[in-house]
């Protein structure tokens, strides 16, 4: 398939209601976290507000799925949002009215999906909108998810193209800019049909964006996506996991190290291979998932300062998980450096630089170029805190003098030759370097 217009010139920054209520949100909370995103977080570049997955399940009551349950649709076999949920969705204008509240504030609105067609569509065999095909015939029998009973994966014909046509036709009708797909991009839940069982389905999804007549970002789930397949999902989508689901714990957190080197060369262009989302702030509030029930984030201080200096320099997108209008001041100011923001939207050629390490212990350290300037991050991975040294050398011009923005702590200082910094343990820090007659 040839490309398309790339969207998202940057990594998109949003929010995503998974993390945070499961598969239980209701228009209420998105409203609520847009109203926060509009408040404190758009100046920033903050946008998008997603609705995560079962919002056509009317019986959603925490971070389990209903296997085998009724979900709510159209006579096409479109899926459609639980009115007792949603109740704006009344009289089927599905998420019109929840997008238009976003686009009101400036923001915009996306949604989760599974690959491919309900079930029960398929069981009742509805017909497919401006089709000659049925739900019945789009549907590969043996393509399911394995750990949700919802849908049917598609066929490669004409049918399954049709479906997905429609609901895309639909999703353009109510305003979507953003679509996340599930099950769609990692091969180890699909032995079926291996090496990389989604690819049509893929290339599917982008026809039906590119003829639904609204721009929309194209997020693929989950992950870990394979290197040896970034070519593809670059010509199809516009971010893509390179990870399982990431939680709030340290070796998760540490395993991104190895995910993120791997998958250096692919970020940019319109492209960007995504750390998942940030697990900072309130989460699980309707049931333990991960940790216990309506908690604050396990992760240290030092360790979400490592999160957000990974994902940033990295550029992968970032998409806040916790509930946002609980936030505390600490994470707020997370969200709001704009120097941090200034790197994410500027920067360029991130890559590891050095990784030292015995036993996952020791030090990892990344750097990119900026707009006359360079960055750098300098992660301590061990358990005590470290003095870390970067030789300048290897990024800048020796025996030059330059200043050194430490960005998470807003305090500048000259620097030649070396750049040093304590650092806590599992703790990161960040820093913008350049000539003192630059700025």
């Amino acid at each position: 398939m040839s490309g398309y217009k790339k969207i998202a010139e940057t990594p998109p920054m949003g929010w995503n209601s998974w993390d945070c209520f499961g598969a239980a949100v209701n228009e209420k909370q998105l409203k609520e976290n847009a109203d926060y995103m509009f408040c404190c977080l758009k100046e920033y570049g903050w946008e998008y507000i997603v609705c995560d997955i079962q919002w056509y399940e009317p019986k959603a009551k925490s971070n389990d799925y209903n296997n085998f349950t009724e979900l709510n649709s159209d006579e096409f076999g479109r899926l459609t949002p639980a009115e007792n949920r949603f109740p704006s969705a009344a009289h089927g204008v599905g998420f019109k009215k929840i997008a238009d509240y976003c686009h009101s504030l400036g923001l915009k609105f996306g949604i989760h999906i599974m690959r491919g067609v309900p079930r029960q569509a398929v069981h009742k065999n509805l017909p497919i909108k401006n089709s000659r095909c049925t739900c019945r015939d789009a549907a590969h029998h043996f393509s399911v998810c394995s750990w949700n009973t919802d849908m049917y994966g598609c066929k490669n014909n004409e049918a399954a193209q049709d479906y997905y046509n429609s609901i895309f036709e639909l999703y353009a009708e109510w305003g979507v800019d953003f679509v996340k797909c599930d099950d769609i991009c990692v091969t180890e839940f699909r032995k079926w049909d291996k090496p990389y069982s989604a690819d049509y389905e893929i290339e599917m999804i982008r026809k039906a964006i590119n003829n639904c007549g609204r721009e929309m970002v194209l997020s693929l789930s989950p992950g870990p996506a394979e290197i040896k397949n970034a070519a593809h999902m670059k010509r199809n989508a516009d971010m893509w996991r390179i990870t399982g689901d990431f939680w709030d714990e340290w070796d998760k957190l540490h395993d991104m190290f190895d995910k993120c080197f791997l998958w250096q060369d692919e970020a940019g262009n319109g492209s960007w291979p995504d750390c998942d989302m940030l697990p900072l702030g309130r989460l699980a509030k309707n049931a333990p998932c991960h940790g216990s029930e309506n908690r604050y984030t396990n992760f240290t201080k030092p360790e979400q300062i490592t999160m957000m200096s990974l994902w940033g320099i990295f550029k992968s997108p970032l998409m806040m998980g916790g509930n946002m209008p609980e936030n505390d001041e600490w994470t707020l100011k997370l969200l709001t450096n704009k120097d941090y923001f200034e790197m994410r939207k500027n920067s360029f050629g991130a890559h590891q630089l050095l990784r030292k390490e015995k036993n996952g212990k020791g030090v990892v350290i990344w750097a990119s170029n900026g707009r006359k300037c360079k960055y750098a991050a300098l992660f301590n991975t061990g358990d005590a805190e470290k003095n870390i040294t970067l030789d300048l050398s290897e990024i800048l011009m020796p025996e030059t003098e330059y200043k050194a923005l430490d960005i998470w702590n807003s305090a500048e200082r000259k620097v030649k030759n070396r750049l040093k910094a304590k650092v806590p343990s599992h703790g990161a820090a960040l820093f913008k370097i350049y000539e003192a007659q630059t700025y």
